[in-house]
């Protein structure tokens, strides 16, 4: 049986096994209100908490597009590490001052803290909408990644038998459907069995490549050899692109929607305690080893394009896949794992939008049934268009949505991390920083500038952002409210209890 077959034979099983979880999901909701399908009736222990924030974390923007950027940059790339690193410290900051108020009033989407820190205040709504248009941007961008990464998985490894446009179309519906059907419940429990293939592939991956290439040494000499710039040391520049890079993908990723909905899911205040503590090894075993697999790639395939490069991971499993049938079969888990990983994230994504259109922008209730059937429609929009998108603009590289999004996302911290930990910020002055930042990042981007001197437009974005508000908020005494309902905040600093 030829490679492509039984790549498309994995992936019939794979996704016979989705229906059978989206069934038994839908079988044990509880009702049909918000939060039941977009938070699993809160209840996600330790370790499927853990296996969803991992599953969502490392995602086709890390596979595929991780390697990508490894294989282009050389090794200055393998700070990828201690960027992911950095995300796990910022957390810190985020989740035990959110999580007793989430818990004691019932939130849903990221807005409901917003709305429920500055809602009484003048500019309290311009803001909530501020923070739910840009998420709502990033989402987008984040599925539209998931997409074109689908497409290009099953497109390279069942040899073609599934095209691209295919593969997406196969791929989104069986994530439409599944998510659909059971919410969050499918989400993390398919999310939970697709991190354990994406481990097991890796490590697999990762064992072959050192192998055949003698060791880290033999490889780093072959790499001299074929690209000697690849293992430089970094200049100065690089250097500051890399601090400039840890704050953008630290600070940024604790604002993704669909990981503050991971904090509100938990069934306890010890159980996300648990799941975040097991986090903290993952970018070892993770980002570390896709960023190796970049670096394998470069005396084995060279001179790809940018957009080409993106393509490594499947590439490397076609070339393992030759080496005999037993190497074959492990190229398709390894295939397996990479895709559930990159559905996985799919899935999560697409989830929060609906649920942050329907109950940030469009101002539905959270305990009304009709939300849910709300956002699952504008799900299934969402999806549809992304997809038709995603077949159209192939020409882009994963690292490059990666850096946009997270540019966007970043000018919404101030709204979660300043206001959590200081009372005084106000909502006026907030979303004044919050536009400027944005207009920066969205000015970078039409004009084709992504950093001055390494830094990210958005990281400078953000530097504004800040000083607007803390400066307007020292200044601004007519915007103030009373905030008696902030006092659980003060009531337990940096526990982790639940309220």
């Amino acid at each position: 049986m030829s490679f492509g077959m039984l790549g498309l034979l994995g992936l019939g099983v794979y996704l016979t096994v989705l229906v059978g979880v989206a069934e038994v999901a839908r079988r044990a909701r509880r009702d049909a209100s918000p939060g039941d399908h977009f938070l699993a009736g809160r209840e996600l222990g330790v370790f499927v908490l853990f296996l969803t924030l991992y599953a969502t974390a490392y995602s086709g923007n890390s596979l595929l597009g991780y390697p990508g950027e490894a294989y282009r940059r050389g090794f200055s790339w393998i700070m990828a590490t201690g960027f992911m690193m950095s995300i796990i410290v910022a957390f810190h900051l985020l989740v035990p001052r959110l999580r007793p108020v989430a818990v004691s009033r019932g939130f849903v989407t990221p807005g409901d803290w917003v709305r429920y820190r500055f809602g009484s205040e003048s500019g309290g709504r311009a803001l909530v909408m501020g923070v739910a248009v840009l998420m709502t941007a990033a989402l987008a961008n984040f599925l539209f990644a998931q997409l074109k990464a689908m497409g290009e998985l099953a497109a390279q490894v069942t040899g073609g038998i599934v095209p691209y446009e295919l593969g997406i179309v196969i791929l989104a519906g069986m994530v439409l459907f599944y998510e659909t059907l059971g919410g969050m419940r499918a989400v993390a429990w398919t999310d939970a069995a697709q991190a354990l293939l994406m481990m097991v592939g890796l490590a697999t991956l990762m064992a072959w490549l050192l192998g055949s290439t003698g060791g880290v040494g033999a490889l780093t000499e072959s790499i001299r050899v074929v690209r000697p710039e690849a293992v430089r040391v970094p200049d100065a520049r690089e250097c500051l692109n890399w601090a400039s890079t840890i704050v953008l993908l630290g600070l940024a990723s604790v604002v993704y929607p669909q990981a503050i909905q991971r904090v509100y899911a938990a069934s306890s205040a010890r159980t996300l305690r648990r799941s975040l503590a097991l986090m903290t090894f993952m970018p070892l075993t993770t980002t570390l080893v896709v960023t190796l697999i970049g670096l394998a790639a470069i005396p084995r395939f060279a001179n790809l394009g940018a957009v080409e490069a993106d393509r490594v991971l499947p590439l490397l499993l076609g070339e393992w896949a030759t080496a005999g049938p037993l190497f074959a079969v492990a190229a398709v888990l390894v295939f397996l794992g990479a895709l559930a990983a990159i559905m996985s994230t799919a899935d999560s994504v697409l989830l929060s939008l609906g649920s942050q259109v329907a109950g940030d922008l469009l101002g539905r209730s959270r305990d009304d049934a009709s939300t849910t059937a709300l956002g699952k429609r504008i799900a299934g929009a969402v999806m549809v268009t992304m997809a038709g998108l995603a077949m159209i603009a192939r020409d882009i590289t994963l690292w490059g949505l990666i850096e946009l999004k997270m540019e966007l996302l970043i000018q919404c911290v101030p709204a979660f991390l300043i206001a959590l930990h200081w009372r005084g910020l106000r909502a006026r002055p907030a979303f004044a920083g919050l536009v400027v930042g944005a207009v920066l990042v969205v000015a970078g981007v039409v004009f084709d500038l992504k950093r001055v001197g390494g830094l990210h437009v958005g990281v400078i974005g953000l530097a504004l952002n800040v000083a607007i508000g803390l400066i307007g908020s020292v200044l601004d005494r007519g915007g103030r409210a009373e905030y008696g309902q902030l006092g659980e905040l003060g009531a337990e600093p940096g526990s982790l209890h639940d309220s």
